[in-house]
C-alpha cells in the first residue's frame, strides 16, 4: 500500500475512529486502526466488539491494500506530524513508513486479516434526523441512563419511533428522562442503545443541521453522519413501560424560574456530600417554596416567591438529582407538578411536550 494524504483530514479521522478502538483486547488487531487505501480514498475504522466507527477520507492511492496500526502510536505520530502532506506506505513484512517533510517514521503493523469484520445485518427500520435535534435529544436524557449492571436493559436509552415521533427516554431507578422531537416516520419500533454508543454519537463533530441516517436491524444500528458511520450492538431485553410509570394529573401545579431553581438548590448542596446525603426539603405554601437543608455541618434556607395552584405540601429530594433534572433542560421557566410527598414529581416545559422528566423524592 502507498498513499498520500492532507495531514489535517487525516489526523480528525484517526482522533474520531480512535474512540472506538479497544483500549485492552487478547486481540492486538482490536487496539490498531483499520486503515485501507482503495481507488482515490482511504478507509479508517476502529472496533472494539461492541462499537465501531468508520470513515472514508480523500487520498492519492499510488497502491492500494491495507493495514493495522497502532491506535495510540498512530494518532500520536500524526497529530505531531510537521508538514501537510502525509506519505503512508507499508511492505510485505507489515512495516509501515510514515513520512511529512524531513520526518520519517517506521513503525509495526498488523495483517488486516486478523482484524474482525463490522457486523452486517438485515434492515428492519430507517428513519432521519437533524444532528443538532439528536444530539440535544441524547444529551437533555443522558444523565439518567443506569450504570446497575444487574438491570442491563436500563444501561441505555430507548429510541421509541411511534406515529411520526422520536422518543429517547432514559431511567435509572431515580428519575426517568424523556425527550421527544417529530420525526418523518410513520413506523412503529423502538431498540435500545448503549451508554457508550450515545457518548461517541455526542463526540461526532458536525454541523447541527447536516441529516444523520439511523438503519436498524434486530440486534445492530448505525448512525451515518457527515461521512462517519458509527455501527452499534442493541441492548436486548425489554425496556420499562415507562408511559405507564407517569403520573396522572397533578395535586400542586407551579411555574418556576429554571435559573432560580437551579440557585437556590446549589446553595443548599454546599452543606451536603456523599457521606452526609441528606434531603433538600421544598415547602411549598402560602406565596413560594421555601427551599431548606440541614446536615450535621449545619443550616441553609432559600425562598423563591411564586403562584401555585392546589395544595400545599413538604416533599425532599437529593440535591443532586434534582440540579441534573433542572441543568439538562434548554428551557427559561418549568412547571413542577406534585402528587403528594411520596409520589414522584413530574417536570414539564411550559408549552409543548418536547420533554418530561420524573424524580424520585427521598423520605424525610
Amino acid at each position: 500500500m502507498k498513499a498520500v494524504f492532507n495531514r489535517s483530514e487525516l489526523a480528525a479521522a484517526v482522533t474520531t475512529v480512535q474512540r472506538a478502538v479497544s483500549t485492552k483486547s487478547s486481540n492486538p488487531a482490536l487496539e490498531g486502526i483499520l486503515l485501507k487505501a482503495h481507488g482515490s480514498a482511504a478507509t479508517l475504522c476502529g472496533y472494539d466488539l461492541d462499537i465501531g466507527i468508520t470513515t472514508e477520507i480523500v487520498a492519492s492511492v499510488v497502491e492500494e491494500g491495507d493495514i493495522v496500526l497502532s491506535a495510540r502510536l498512530f494518532s500520536d505520530i500524526v497529530k505531531l506530524l510537521p508538514d501537510e502532506t502525509v506519505t503512508i506506505e507499508t511492505d510485505d513484512k507489515l512495516l509501515a513508513y510514515v513520512n511529512s517533510g524531513v520526518t520519517d517514521y517506521q513503525i509495526v503493523g498488523i495483517s488486516s486479516y486478523e482484524y474482525p469484520e463490522l457486523p452486517s445485518f438485515d434492515t428492519l427500520q430507517t428513519f432521519e434526523i437533524d444532528a443538532g435535534i439528536l444530539k440535544s435529544m441524547i444529551r437533555d436524557t443522558f444523565y439518567a441512563i443506569s450504570d446497575n449492571p444487574a438491570k442491563p436493559s436500563l444501561m441505555g436509552s430507548l429510541f421509541d419511533v411511534d406515529d411520526g415521533y422520536l422518543n429517547i427516554v432514559s431511567i435509572d431507578g431515580f428519575r426517568m428522562s424523556v425527550r421527544r422531537e417529530k420525526i418523518d416516520c410513520d413506523k412503529k419500533f423502538e431498540f435500545i442503545l448503549p451508554k457508550k454508543t450515545l457518548g461517541e454519537l455526542l463526540k461526532i463533530n458536525c454541523e447541527d443541521d447536516s441529516s444523520v441516517k439511523v438503519v436498524v436491524g434486530k440486534k445492530h444500528a448505525v448512525f451515518k453522519i457527515e461521512g462517519y458511520s458509527v455501527v452499534s450492538r442493541l441492548i436486548e431485553g425489554k425496556y420499562v413501560s415507562y408511559k405507564d410509570t407517569i403520573p396522572k394529573g397533578s395535586a400542586t401545579t407551579l411555574t418556576v424560574e429554571t435559573r432560580r431553581m437551579i440557585s437556590a438548590v446549589e446553595r443548599m448542596s454546599l452543606l451536603t456530600s456523599d457521606k452526609m446525603q441528606q434531603p433538600v426539603h421544598f415547602v411549598v405554601a402560602d406565596d413560594g417554596i421555601k427551599v431548606f437543608c440541614t446536615t450535621a455541618v449545619g443550616k441553609a434556607s432559600d425562598y423563591i416567591e411564586l403562584d401555585f395552584e392546589g395544595e400545599d405540601i413538604e416533599i425532599g429530594f437529593n440535591n443532586r438529582y434534582m440540579l441534573d433534572a433542572v441543568k439538562n433542560v434548554d428551557a427559561d421557566q418549568l412547571i413542577f407538578e406534585f402528587n403528594g410527598p411520596n409520589r414522584p414529581l413530574k417536570i414539564l416545559p411550559v408549552s409543548g411536550d418536547s420533554f418530561l422528566i420524573l424524580v424520585v423524592p427521598m423520605r424525610i
